[in-house]
């Protein structure tokens, strides 16, 4: 397992408005009692249906987790069609099923597959962007400074940075970025480039 967080505290900090909230029952046995089953949230959000009543009302997801194995079924899957964007190979984006936005409305979360030998045409947007790798192995060049790298390390490229991804195996690649706060605000600008 890895862990790895990304935050959005500096936002939060700005606002003024982080705190959190004691939970009232605990049992020194067990601990916090779950009010839900394990899978709740994906059985009830996960499968493009809704419960009809649902009194989930926050922006953010509804599903906590978004499980790795159905990550990676899902672009072995669409690799099959074997067809590629020149700026990100194949590029998911995590969404919130309830509105189609980002799973947290302030950072936007993606993974992407880059086939053995591919090269990304060169783009630069105004977000800020870590990226881990989960699989293979390849390089970034960022502003013509080449960034290699391979599986579980983490790397970033900064706003308005110049930058390709080169594999040199078949490559899964994590993201987030706070593109998902920039979009909201309309500072989100992207510029692409032909090879």
């Amino acid at each position: 397992m890895v862990w790895l967080d990304g935050l959005d505290m500096h936002m939060v900090n700005f606002f003024e408005t982080s705190f959190r909230e004691g939970h009232d029952v605990f049992d020194e046995g067990i601990g916090y009692a779950l009010d839900k089953p394990d899978d709740d949230s994906f059985a009830r959000y996960g499968n493009n249906l809704l419960p009809v009543d649902d009194e989930h009302h926050r922006h953010t997801s509804p599903i906590f987790n978004y499980p790795y194995e159905r990550t990676r079924d899902a672009l072995a899957k669409m690799k099959r069609r074997n067809k590629w964007d020149n700026w990100h190979g194949l590029l998911l984006k995590y969404m919130n099923p309830k509105t189609g936005d980002y799973a947290i409305p302030t950072l936007a979360t993606f993974i992407q597959l880059l086939p053995k030998g591919f090269k990304t045409h060169p783009m630069r947007t105004t977000s800020s962007t870590v990226f881990v790798c989960t699989e293979g192995a390849g390089a970034t060049t960022v502003e013509g400074k080449a960034l290699r790298w391979g599986s579980r390390d983490v790397f970033v490229v900064p706003s308005w940075a110049r930058f390709t991804h080169d594999a040199a195996e078949e490559a899964v690649l994590f993201s987030y970025s706070d593109r998902g706060v920039q979009e909201k605000l309309g500072y989100y600008r992207e510029q692409k480039f032909d090879a």
